[in-house]
Order: C-alpha cells, then sequence, then structure tokens
C-alpha cells in the first residue's frame, strides 16, 4: 500500500490568469488592422481600374439597350448604346472590353461570325473608331452566338462538334476580327488546337500584332446560364464533350500548359470563383498573363441577394473581384468593371 501522498487536484485557470499565462502582448497582428490607413499600408493585393475587363453584348438590330431580365444592370446594347459604353469604360480607367454578338439570323456553320458586316465584327470596328487604343479591344471567337444549333463548332451528321472543321472556322473569323480591328481575339470554343491554328492564320496574314487570349481553362458549368440569356443561345444539350469537367483541376494545368505552348499570349480560367484552386494552380505556373472571368451565374447571385438584403452589394462585389486576383489572376472579367473602377477611384480621393 502506497504511502505517498496524493497530488494536490490542478485548479482550472481563471481566464485572465490563462491570458496572462500566454503572454499574447509580444505577437498581436491586430496592431496592424487598428484603421484603415494601417490596412491600406499592409495590403497584400490591391484592385486597381486597370485589372478590369468590361464584358459587352451587342445585339443586331436595336435602337437602343435592351435589359437582359437574368442580369439585373446589364443590356444587350444597340451600336449607339455600345459607343457609349466603351467611352464610359475608357474614363473610369477600365483597361479592356471584351465583345460578344447577337445576331439576328443563325444558320449551322454560323455564317454572320465571318461576315465583315455582321454584328460582331461592325461592333469592332465601331469601338476601335470610337475610343481606338484607349480601350484594349476583346473579340469572342466562337461560334456558339452564331449558330442555330448553339454549339461552339460545326457538327457532324451525327450532332458531334467536329473538332478540325470548327477549326477552319476558327481561323477564318480570327482574319474577320483582326481586319475589324481587334486587338485581341479569344477563342472560347475549348477546341483542340485552336489557339496554334489561330496564331498560325495571323502570322501569315502578317496579323502579328494581334494577341490570342485563350479559354485555356474553361469548365462546363451551371454558373453560364444567364449567359445564354444575354446572346439568346439556342442550345440544346449541353457542352460536357469538349468544356472541361469540373472535377477536373490538374487536366486544367495541360489545357493551359498546350495553349501557352501553341503560342498564347494571355490564358484564361472560366468560370472564376468556383476554380480559385485552378486559378491559382494556373498563375503560379502560367508564363503569361492570366485572365478570370467572374461569369454571368457569379453576378447575378450576388445581384439577386443583394436584392433581397441579404449581402452588402458593395461589399460583396469588391471581395468577390478581390478574392479572384488574389488567386493569381491579372485581368478580370466583371460585368461590374465599371462600376467598381468608378469606386475605387472614389477610395483613392
Amino acid at each position: 500500500m502506497s504511502t505517498t501522498e496524493p497530488d494536490a487536484p490542478t485548479l482550472p485557470l481563471s481566464p485572465a490568469a490563462a491570458v496572462a499565462a500566454a503572454r499574447p502582448g509580444r505577437v498581436r497582428p491586430r496592431r496592424m488592422r487598428g484603421t484603415a490607413a494601417l490596412r491600406r499600408s499592409v495590403s497584400e493585393v490591391r484592385l486597381h481600374p486597370a485589372d478590369l475587363v468590361l464584358p459587352l453584348f451587342v445585339k443586331e438590330g436595336l435602337d437602343e439597350p435592351a435589359p437582359i431580365a437574368s442580369m439585373p444592370g446589364v443590356v444587350q446594347h444597340s451600336r449607339d448604346s455600345l459607343r457609349r459604353a466603351v467611352v464610359e469604360a475608357a474614363a473610369a480607367g477600365v483597361s479592356a472590353v471584351n465583345l460578344f454578338g447577337v445576331p439576328l439570323v443563325r444558320d449551322a456553320v454560323g455564317s454572320g461570325a465571318t461576315d465583315p458586316d455582321g454584328v460582331l465584327n461592325r461592333a469592332i470596328a465601331d469601338v476601335r473608331a470610337e475610343v481606338g487604343d484607349a480601350l484594349v479591344i476583346q473579340a469572342d471567337l466562337c461560334l456558339d452566338e452564331f449558330t442555330d444549333h448553339g454549339h461552339c463548332g460545326v457538327l457532324t451528321a451525327d450532332g458531334w462538334v467536329d473538332n478540325d472543321a470548327t477549326l477552319v472556322r476558327y481561323a477564318e473569323m480570327a482574319l474577320v476580327q483582326a481586319e475589324a480591328g481587334a486587338h485581341v481575339v479569344a477563342p472560347s470554343g475549348m477546341m483542340d488546337g485552336q489557339v496554334g491554328v489561330i496564331r498560325d492564320v495571323l502570322d501569315a496574314a502578317g496579323r502579328g500584332d494581334v494577341a490570342v487570349l485563350a479559354y485555356a481553362a474553361k469548365f462546363a458549368s451551371v454558373l453560364y446560364g444567364p449567359f445564354r440569356d444575354a446572346v439568346e443561345s439556342t442550345l440544346e444539350g449541353d457542352r460536357r464533350t469538349y468544356q472541361m469537367d469540373p472535377a477536373n483541376r490538374r487536366e486544367a494545368l495541360r489545357e493551359v500548359a498546350l495553349d501557352i505552348e501553341e503560342g498564347a499570349d494571355l490564358v484564361m480560367v472560366k468560370p472564376a470563383g468556383a476554380f480559385l484552386d485552378v486559378l491559382a494552380d494556373v498563375a503560379a505556373v502560367s508564363t503569361v498573363p492570366v485572365a478570370a472571368y467572374q461569369v454571368s451565374g457569379e453576378y447575378a447571385m450576388v445581384e439577386a441577394a443583394a436584392a433581397q438584403g441579404w449581402l452588402d452589394r458593395r461589399r460583396a462585389i469588391t471581395e468577390s473581384v478581390l478574392g479572384i486576383r488574389r488567386a493569381g489572376a491579372d485581368q478580370v472579367l466583371t460585368y461590374w468593371a465599371v462600376e467598381l473602377a468608378h469606386w475605387l477611384r472614389e477610395e483613392w480621393r
């Protein structure tokens, strides 16, 4: 039988004693959060209007802009309202606009995409005439807005998107868009080899000055729904045979590497918010600037929540774009580009 005294029970420290024992005074990260000026002085990522790109829709035959119901505040532009919109974007300090066309007539091969007088090519020329080089003019290079079936390419008899036949159409589009005045062509169809074909045809035509923004990691996402309203898409079914599976992360790096090897001047991850891990991966290895597209569904969700009073709209917009920049995007395509640019300029004042 033990004759030693049992240890005295250990009493729990009082809250004040626990704090004293931890001695938090030596390292206090909160010191650098105490005022707005302190927080600004150590911000790791800063937003600037030049980081932003404004996507714009122009519809053939409009006399005035037409609201898009699923994207409150966004419109299909007429030719005249498009000119006004790009002047406003340039004045706000936005770096670029990304143009999409909505034609009145569509066919199986998207003939309107290569018509020099088609809605998108006219829009490119209008914007170039209006603002010259004050804005970078990026042109969507894809057939989905122009085909009656709504797919991004030419179909085979059994309804499969024919990759190589589509590349021929993309090459034709690139030349017409360059002639119209695009600084950057942006192939978004996710066809294998699209960047190389476009780069080769532009160079052969003496248009080595036109850059290629590759939609390198574009995922088959539900978040494109409002965009399809904006372009009045006729798509039935989906695009999973050519856009990426949202489950795949490593594959995105493979797609990006291939596009850079083929001559891409910039690469894009799309959508942005749900794929920040992919964006960070791409930014870590890319040898060219990285863009990310904050897509229509991301826009619509914030606008809907803000309209219900569930989110502070301005803070939600700013934070969402900041997160995309923090993940590594050099360029953010966002429908809030001009509004956000104005807010940033107000903060500087």
